[in-house]
């Protein structure tokens, strides 16, 4: 008997446990998107500092080879001038500079390597957490699917039948506005033809225009200076 009360008690939990999931699965998946993005954004910039020290790297590599490629032309200079006291010294400096340089060139060959497979990396994580992005936005759409097809209460029934009901009053009211207008404009259909008129240029207008006035004040501006003359 102990054991079976175990044994349910196991399910109990489990059967909560996804029961909780199940009822916070947005969330859950929001706080995930959420992590995988800010890890994926630290990948990037790891990646955009490596690529910085390597191009740094190929910097100091030309440096080298410029300077040994120098001392090696001087010291040629000086074993044509009986130098060869200082010819030896540039080729001690010169075998460290190669030695450099070479070390330079295997170290960037290696990292050229690890870059290539950091990059594919990045590449598929950037790919995985936009499909991942756009499924999250499907399954909310789909979320606020499935909970409208969830049996509503009947107050809630009653309410989207008011709705309606409402809605359609509202067109109803708009539409008798909208022939009240109409019936406003054919009893009173000389002034609107009129108006039509005047805004086809066809006699006088009915409003003072912006050229009358200024010509009444040009007018009332010249009369003042012939009394004041």
């Amino acid at each position: 008997m102990l054991r079976l009360f175990r044994t349910l008690a196991r399910g109990a939990a489990v059967k909560a446990e996804e029961d909780l999931f199940d009822r916070n699965a947005l969330l859950i998946l929001d706080q995930q998107i959420r992590e995988t993005r800010a890890a994926l954004e630290r990948s990037r910039q790891a990646l955009a500092a490596s690529m910085a020290g390597d191009r740094a790297e190929e910097r100091r590599l030309a440096a080298v080879e410029t300077r040994a490629a120098d001392l090696e032309t001087r010291a040629v200079a000086a074993l044509h001038a009986g130098r060869d006291d200082l010819a030896g010294e540039a080729a001690e400096a010169i075998a460290e500079l190669e030695s450099e340089r070479d070390a330079i060139r295997a170290a960037r060959t290696r990292f050229a390597v690890e870059m290539a497979r950091i990059r594919a990396v990045v590449a598929d994580a950037t790919r995985r957490q936009a499909e991942l992005e756009r499924g999250r936005r499907l399954a909310a759409a789909a979320e606020t699917a499935r909970r409208l097809r969830v049996a509503s209460a009947p107050q809630d029934r009653a309410t989207l039948t008011e709705a309606e009901a409402t809605l359609a009053r509202l067109r109803t009211l708009q539409a008798e506005a909208e022939d009240t207008e109409a019936a406003l404009r054919a009893v009173e259909p000389g002034i609107d033809m009129a108006a039509r008129m005047e805004r086809a240029g066809f006699g006088s207008s009915t409003r003072p225009s912006p050229s009358a006035i200024l010509d009444r004040l040009r007018s009332r501006a010249e009369a003042a200076r012939a009394h004041a003359g």
